[in-house]
Parts: structure tokens; C-alpha cells; sequence
């Protein structure tokens, strides 16, 4: 590609404000630009919901299109073989790919001395008319379908999101997104992003004909990434029913979550909103390992702050979004606010009731050591730990408990497959050593006396805590 026309098209996408790109491709034209401008030297030197969407974004049928309405040609393969306008001096076809990111301004319709039916349009970027001759019937026949004007992604849809949604706090409701791969042209890589991921809109333009509204988001890592959705639906040519599957993510609700309609749901809960509490009991809940969500058992007396708290629609059940205090790693937990006993779904259990889980305020103090921090945090027992380590290691109280009259004490816990673990505290109360295994079998970790690297060495190691 020649400096020239590279230097053309970016400076044509950089007039067009609705032309919008994530980092990624503008980071890849600068690139280009630089190698371009090498090149030359060396030749010469050699989202809201539902309500929000509905309150906001009216669908306009082509019955209802009124004269002044802004649509941006966004032709698609289909339609570089099949030509949408013609110029109206002259009635001869004109290739979509000419009109490509250009402005149409609606013109009304009319009818032609032969009998055809034309809605017409001021191309704002040429200041020329152009029409596109409705194929078969009247206008008013075939306005009440959902046919359209084929390449025309409706602008106005566009305006409105970005009065009310730039700078917005989002939260992710989906997984798929899009990453721009060229700057110039509509390529695109997919990426995998976890759910209620906080972000901040930071770009709105076009998207295509079908999904005219492309929303860029920011998450508090620098990571831009974006979504194309059919606000209103006005000319994208789909039908409401077609709007499930894979096409779900096109739809704001499908994608993204207002935070503004968020804390219109937390109104019930702003007591718990930043609030401290710790669990008073082990509890199941899911967390982010490896970039998956995973559930895992918290020990009680973990503290958290709680940040969020979002209504799951038809059902009983809370979202809460947590922070562990100490490693500050983010955790998520289904609970009930209204006790079990007073509601009529058979489905809940106790053990999701809110009161049952946790207690306000902070967990246990403990005065422990890094180390026994980290275990604690990751389910295991390690040599030195003190009986409440343990039990927050654990997450719960031994099923059994041996006191030898030489003063030590034995803790067991049962575990899957008749195997247990066995622990053994020592006369000053902390682990001396510890075993898994049956009754029969075992496998045994103790700290040899005087040999302070051993035991160091096993401290480090620990035992991972087998379902």
C-alpha cells in the first residue's frame, strides 16, 4: 500500500468522528504510518437495561422516517453485488463501495413518472442526491416490513448513545467481545472477558447496518475492548425474534449492565453496600483462578468488603461481589436476605441465607505469620500453625479430636474416597506434623528436631486439603 493512500485513509477515518477503533488497530496504523513514512524517506533520501434501551432508543419503521433522519453507509459483502443507490442527475447505479462511510440524510420518497417508488437522500460528505428505488409495490407496502434500505446504519441511534452513555460506568453481562485488528477496514479478533467486569465507555460510534451502535469500553487495566449493538433497531433489517443465541450480545441487556440501573436495584441494600462482614461459617463461592471461575470453600472469620449487590430477576436470590481484605481478590456469593422459612420456593436452602453465612464487621485477628496467611488463603495446613490457623485453613472444626495423655492432641477430618487427613499438634499447641491417607495408608509430613531446613522446607510445601 502506497504512503500516499495510507496517509488518505487515515485522515479520512480521522474526520469521520463516527468512525471509532480500540487501541489495538489505531496502535497498528501508527505503525504503519511510521514504516510508510520510512519508506518515503528512504525513496526521497533514499450496557440499561431494558427500560434505559426503551426510554431512549425508538424504533422508527420506514413508514415513520422523517425528512433530516442521518444514516452512514456501512455497505457489507453482499452488497458490493447488489448496488443499493443510484445518482439522481444521471438514474445510473452507484457502487456501495463508493458511498462507504458517507453521510445520507433522508429526503422523503416519491414516485417516479414510471411508476416506482423512491426514497431519497442528500449525501452530506458530496452534497448530491442520490435514491434507492424501492424493488416490487408502493412505499406504503413495503415500509411496514422490515426490509429497510440495505448498507444504511441509522446515525441518530448513535447520538443518543453518546449523550447518555459516554464516560458511563458498565458492568460486562456477557463473555464474547471484539478487539479492532485494522484501522481502515472492519477486521476483528473475538476476546473472552469475565462477567460484572467494571468498565468505563470510552468511545462510541458506528458499528454496521445491522448493529449500528459500536460501544467501546475501558477496564481499570487499560484494556479496551467493544461490542455492536441494535439499540432501537431502526433499519437493521432483523427481525425482534432473530435476537437470541449468538445474536443476544447485540442487544445492550446482552452485553452490558448500567451501573446506574445497578444501584437503582441496590436501593434495597445500601446498608450492605462498602460495609465490612466476615463469614461465620465455611461457605462456598466462586472466584477467578487461571482466568476461570471457580468455587471454592472460604474458611470462616474471612473478612470482606461487600461492593456490590444485584437482584437475580425471578428468583429470591442476591448477587453479592466481594473483596477478601487481606488479598484483595475478588469473590461472588448467591445469598437470601428473607430467611427460607418465610418464602415459598422450595429451591433455597439455610445455607444461603445471608445471617447464616456472614456476621458484620471484621473476622478473627489473628497475630500469624506470612506463610500461614498465604495457607489459610489457599486451603492448606502447613508445619507451625496453631490450632485456629487450622480451622481456618479448614474452613471448619475437626470431625474428630484425640487428646494423648502425653499432652499432644490429634485433629481428624474425614475426606472423599474413606481417605482423612490427620493433624498433630504438639505440647505448644502448633502442628508438629500431619498425614493423609487411611486408616491403612498414609502419607506423612513431620519437622525433624534440630534440623530447622526440613522443616522449613515442609512449612513451605503443605498439604492440599482433597475433597
Amino acid at each position: 500500500m502506497g504512503f500516499a493512500m495510507l496517509m488518505m485513509m487515515t485522515v479520512s477515518a480521522q474526520v469521520n468522528t463516527y468512525i471509532v477503533k480500540t487501541r489495538t488497530a489505531q496502535q497498528k496504523a501508527v505503525a504503519a504510518q511510521q514504516e510508510a513514512s520510512k519508506e518515503v524517506a528512504s525513496q526521497a533520501d533514499e450496557n440499561a437495561p431494558t427500560d434505559f434501551i426503551s426510554q431512549n432508543f425508538k424504533f422508527y419503521s420506514l413508514c415513520d422516517w422523517k425528512e433530516g433522519m442521518k444514516f452512514m453507509v456501512m455497505p457489507e459483502k453482499y452488497d458490493l453485488i447488489v448496488r443499493t443507490f443510484c445518482d439522481a442527475a444521471t438514474g445510473k447505479e452507484v457502487s456501495s463501495m463508493s458511498l462507504r462511510h458517507k453521510i445520507m440524510v433522508y429526503r422523503g420518497h416519491t414516485v417516479s413518472a414510471d411508476g416506482h417508488s423512491r426514497m431519497h437522500f442528500l449525501c452530506q460528505d458530496e452534497n448530491k442526491m442520490y435514491y434507492f428505488e424501492i424493488p416490487n409495490g408502493s412505499f406504503d407496502d413495503y415500509c411496514y416490513g422490515k426490509l429497510g434500505v440495505p448498507t444504511l446504519a441509522y446515525l441518530g441511534d448513535v447520538d443518543i448513545a453518546r449523550e447518555k452513555l459516554m464516560g458511563k460506568k458498565l458492568y460486562t453481562k456477557g463473555r464474547i467481545y471484539r478487539v479492532d485488528t485494522e484501522y481502515d477496514g472492519d477486521g476483528y479478533r473475538e476476546v473472552k472477558m469475565p462477567k460484572d467486569l467494571s468498565v468505563t465507555v470510552t468511545q462510541i460510534g458506528v458499528g454496521s447496518r445491522s448493529f449500528p451502535v459500536k460501544i467501546i469500553v475501558e477496564d481499570e487495566n487499560g484494556n479496551e475492548f467493544y461490542q455492536t449493538f441494535a439499540l432501537s433497531k431502526t433499519n437493521s433489517g432483523m427481525r425482534d425474534d432473530e435476537f437470541i443465541m449468538d445474536s443476544l450480545k447485540h442487544t445492550f441487556p446482552g452485553s452490558f449492565e448500567l451501573q446506574d440501573a445497578i444501584m437503582a436495584v441496590n436501593r434495597d441494600f445500601t446498608t450492605y453496600i462498602g460495609k465490612t462482614i466476615h463469614t461465620v461459617q465455611a461457605s462456598k463461592m466462586m472466584t477467578k483462578g487461571d482466568g476461570k471461575d471457580r468455587t471454592v470453600t472460604v474458611p470462616k472469620m474471612t473478612t470482606f468488603r461487600v461492593d456490590q449487590a444485584q437482584r437475580r430477576p425471578g428468583t429470591p436470590f442476591v448477587t453479592l461481589s466481594l473483596t477478601e481484605m487481606e488479598s484483595r481478590r475478588p469473590y461472588y456469593r448467591d445469598v437470601l436476605f428473607t430467611h427460607p422459612d418465610d418464602l415459598a420456593e422450595r429451591d433455597v436452602k439455610l445455607e444461603d441465607f445471608f445471617g447464616y453465612i456472614f456476621g458484620m464487621g471484621e473476622g478473627a485477628e489473628l497475630q500469624t505469620t506470612q506463610e500461614a496467611r498465604a495457607a489459610i488463603r489457599q486451603g492448606r495446613v502447613i508445619l507451625g500453625m496453631t490450632a485456629d490457623e487450622v480451622t481456618l485453613a479448614m474452613g471448619e472444626e475437626p470431625n474428630e479430636r484425640v487428646q494423648a495423655s502425653t499432652g499432644k492432641t490429634d485433629w481428624i477430618y474425614y475426606r472423599s474416597k474413606g481417605k482423612s487427613l490427620f493433624v498433630h499438634f504438639g505440647r505448644d499447641g502448633r502442628v508438629e506434623s500431619y498425614e493423609t491417607g487411611s486408616s491403612t495408608t498414609s502419607k506423612k509430613t513431620t519437622a525433624k528436631k534440630g534440623s530447622a531446613k526440613a522443616a522449613k522446607q515442609a512449612q513451605k510445601k503443605g498439604t492440599p486439603i482433597e475433597d
